[in-house]
C-alpha cells in the first residue's frame, strides 16, 4: 500500500539533516580512493575505514530486524579483495493486520563507498576532501557517486517502518571497488547468492537525473573498454633540430594508430561491431525525454568560452538536436583520451623529439555490445602492421559491459509515477545513462525477472569524477522517499 506522503517526506527530511549529512561530511574527509588509483588500497585502510564507519552508522539506528555485516575474502593467491557490508531485513507485515508479503520476493539495494581521485580544477573554496555545504548542494568527492547511497537506503527502510506498513524482505550489498570494474564484487555475489534470495527489485543508488525536478529512471548504461596506448621509437629523447624529419614522431604515429578507430572529423567510432541497433523503445523515451529536458541536455555542461568582437562565443557540442544528443551519449560508441605519459609539463619542455607518447583511453560501448570482444577486437586493431615498425602497444584496463532494462511491469510503472508525483509534483522521466555500473548486468543475467530501479542524485553540474562534485540535498531526500514508496508498492 502507499505510504503517507507528508508525514514520509517529513521524516526523511530529518534524517538527512539531523543523521545523513553529518556522516557524509565525515565521509567525504577521507580519500579512500578505489583500487585502480590506489594499489595499496590495503595498508593504507581508507577503504576499510569508510565501509567500517557506515557499519558503525547503520548499526547506530537500530532498525528493528535488520542485521548487518561486514565481509571479506581473498582471492586465489591469498591476497585480500576489497570488502563489502551486507545488511538484512525480514519481511515484515503491517500494525493493521496486513501480513507480510507472501510471495517471498527480496528487495536488494545497492550501493558503494570506494572513491574516484581528485581530478584538478576545484573552486577555491572547495576541494575533493573538504566538505563544504552551499546553496543546498553538499561538495566533496564521493558524496554524490555513491557514497550516499547506503544511509539514504536505512533512512527509507526507517521511514516505511515508522508508518507501520507491510514490507517485502530486505537485503542490501555496498561494495568497494565499483570505481574499478567491480572486479572483486562477483565472488562476494557467488558467497552470497543463497542469502540474496529471490530477487525480485533491485534497487540502484549509483546513477543520474534529467533534472532536479523529478524521479529519473535509468533504463539502459553503457559499457566500457579501456587501456592504455603506447608508442615507441627511440629509447631516449633526442635533440628534435638534431632527429626531426628522420625520426618519426611518437605522437604522429600514435594519431595515425587512432585513425582506424575514430573518425577525428566527426568522432564517429569506425568499426561496425562497436556499434548496435536502438532498441525501438528507447527511441520513443529520448524522444519524450528531449521534450522535457530540450537544450538543457548539452547546455548543462561547462563550455569553454572566449570574447569574439565583443561577444561571447562558446565551444559547440557534436549536436544540438535533442534526441541526437541523448542517443549519442547513451547509445553510441564514444572516444575519449583520459591521461597521458611520456610528455614534460610545459615548463619543462625543451627541444627534444621525445622517445614515446602513451595515451589512456576510455572507449564507452553502446549497452548491448560486448565489452570483452570489444577489448580484444581494439588492441588487434591498434597494434597491427603498425607504421615504421614502431612498438605499439596495447595493454587493456578491462571492460564492462553494459546494461539494458528490462520491461516495467505495470506495478512497477505505476508506483515509479506515483512516488514521482508524490514527492517531486510530476512524473517519473525514463533517461539512459553514459555511464557503466558493472553491477547491473551481473545481476539482470543473475535475476532476468527483477524489475530494476536504477536511479541516482547526478544530475546537471554534479559532476561526478570531475572537480566540484556536489550532492543535490532536496533531490536526494525526495528520491529517498520516492524508494520509500516503490518498496512499499511492491506486490
Amino acid at each position: 500500500m502507499p505510504l503517507e506522503a507528508v508525514s514520509l517526506q517529513s521524516q526523511v527530511d530529518a534524517a538527512w539533516s539531523q543523521r545523513i549529512v553529518p556522516e557524509l561530511m565525515r565521509y567525504i574527509e577521507v580519500p579512500a580512493k578505489s583500487p585502480a588509483f590506489d594499489p595499496d588500497w590495503s595498508a593504507h585502510g581508507l577503504l576499510e575505514r569508510v565501509l567500517q564507519s557506515a557499519a558503525d552508522w547503520v548499526s547506530a539506528q537500530q532498525v528493528p530486524g535488520l542485521t548487518l555485516e561486514v565481509i571479506r575474502l581473498h582471492d586465489a593467491h591469498g591476497q585480500p579483495r576489497t570488502p563489502v557490508l551486507f545488511f538484512e531485513l525480514p519481511a515484515s507485515g503491517g500494525r493493521d493486520g496486513t501480513p507480510a508479503p507472501a510471495s517471498g520476493q527480496t528487495v536488494l539495494m545497492y550501493g558503494h563507498l570506494d572513491k574516484q581521485p581528485e581530478f584538478t580544477g576545484w573552486r577555491s573554496d572547495l576541494g575533493p576532501w573538504t566538505p563544504k555545504v552551499d546553496d543546498g548542494k553538499l561538495y566533496g568527492r564521493g558524496g554524490a557517486d555513491d557514497g550516499y547511497a547506503v544511509y539514504a537506503s536505512i533512512a527509507a527502510i526507517q521511514a516505511i517502518q515508522a508508518q507501520g506498513v507491510a514490507h517485502p524482505r530486505i537485503v542490501g550489498l555496498v561494495e568497494t571497488c565499483e570505481e574499478s570494474g567491480s572486479g572483486d564484487l562477483l565472488p562476494y555475489v557467488d558467497v552470497l547468492r543463497g542469502r540474496l534470495g529471490d530477487v525480485g527489485l533491485v534497487i540502484c543508488l549509483d546513477s543520474g537525473a534529467g533534472n532536479y525536478d523529478q524521479l529519473w529512471l535509468t533504463t539502459s548504461l553503457r559499457g566500457m573498454a579501456s587501456g592504455v596506448l603506447k608508442v615507441e621509437v627511440l629509447t631516449e629523447g633526442i635533440h628534435s633540430g638534431d632527429a626531426s624529419g628522420l625520426v618519426p614522431s611518437s605522437f604522429r604515429i600514435l594519431r595515425h594508430v587512432l585513425d582506424r578507430l575514430e573518425d577525428s572529423a566527426t568522432g564517429r567510432l569506425l568499426p561496425a561491431s562497436f556499434h548496435c541497433e536502438v532498441p525501438p523503445e528507447r527511441v520513443a523515451q529520448a524522444q519524450a525525454t528531449a521534450a522535457i529536458l530540450g537544450e538543457e541536455i548539452y547546455k548543462r555542461f561547462p563550455w569553454a568560452h572566449y570574447d569574439c568582437g565583443g561577444s561571447t562565443a562558446f565551444a559547440l557540442p557534436t549536436t544540438t538536436d535533442p534526441v541526437e544528443a541523448l542517443l549519442n551519449r547513451t547509445w553510441r560508441p564514444t572516444l575519449s583520451v583520459t591521461g597521458v605519459d611520456g610528455f614534460p609539463d610545459l615548463r619543462n619542455a625543451g627541444n627534444v623529439l621525445r622517445p614515446y607518447t602513451a595515451f589512456k583511453l576510455s572507449l564507452r560501448l553502446p549497452p548491448l555490445v560486448d565489452a570483452v570482444a570489444a577489448v580484444q577486437e581494439l588492441k588487434a586493431l591498434l597494434e597491427d602492421n603498425a607504421p615504421y615498425q614502431a612498438k605499439v602497444t596495447f595493454e587493456g584496463g578491462g571492460g564492462a559491459t553494459g546494461w539494458n532494462a528490462p520491461s516495467t511491469t505495470p506495478w512497477f510503472e505505476q508506483a515509479l509515477q506515483d512516488a514521482s508525483q508524490a514527492h517531486f509534483g510530476a512524473g517519473c522521466g525514463t533517461i539512459g545513462q553514459g555511464g557503466t555500473i558493472p553491477l547491473m548486468n551481473m545481476l539482470s543475467q543473475g535475476f532476468p525477472k527483477a524489475q530494476m530501479m536504477v536511479c541516482g542524485v547526478l544530475g546537471p553540474k554534479s559532476n561526478a569524477h570531475g572537480p566540484n562534485e556536489f550532492l543535490h540535498l532536496d533531490y536526494a531526500r525526495r528520491l529517498t522517499a520516492s524508494v520509500a514508496q516503490v518498496i512499499a508498492r511492491m506486490p
